[in-house]
């Protein structure tokens, strides 16, 4: 986590090892390819800290597209990548965030798996894709079901999402 909170531009193993006093660069590759941890807990952590602090008026669902050049790694695939504003391939990982005027903060968030990766035992076994995770029918669902599971008995404010064409506005949901 050290790593990741410091500056630096590039998040990459290796950069973040180099800015580590103790980045052992083999040591943490293994910890990100290889841990085993439940994100869940940590989840729940942030929103019993920053829900209160925030007082959110709407829940805001997003995707976040990051590029790439590889197909192995997890969920990448050719599909709408927001970054680009085109079809290309990408990882896509769904976002919730608890939101106000002044404030927001991600809640949940997870990686979408394509199509191409639901039904590819193959790649899901190498990856290490739970069995029981499933394709989702569409980013959006995907996070709206993460939001209602997550967010059952605290209210639901009114929630906003970017438009897919033009990537500004919003829509209420």
């Amino acid at each position: 986590m050290r790593g990741l909170m410091l500056d630096g531009r590039r998040k990459s193993i290796q950069a973040m090892a180099a800015r580590l006093p103790d980045g052992n660069e083999q040591n943490l590759q293994q910890f990100v390819n290889q841990s085993t941890w439940d994100p869940v807990p940590v989840q729940r952590r942030i929103a019993e800290r920053m829900l209160p602090l925030i007082n959110p008026v709407a829940w805001v669902i997003d995707d976040v597209s990051v590029p790439k050049d590889e197909r192995m790694s997890v969920a990448v695939a050719p599909q709408y990548c927001g970054a680009l504003g085109k079809r290309a391939n990408c990882q896509v990982a769904v976002t919730v965030h608890a939101a106000t005027d002044t404030a927001s903060c991600p809640l949940q968030w997870r990686l979408f798996l394509p199509k191409e990766w639901a039904s590819d035992t193959d790649r899901r076994a190498i990856t290490r894709i739970p069995p029981e995770v499933a394709q989702a029918l569409s980013r959006w669902l995907t996070g709206w079901d993460d939001l209602l599971v997550d967010q059952a008995g605290r209210g639901r404010p009114w929630g906003a999402r970017r438009r897919r064409t033009g990537g500004t506005g919003t829509r209420s949901r």
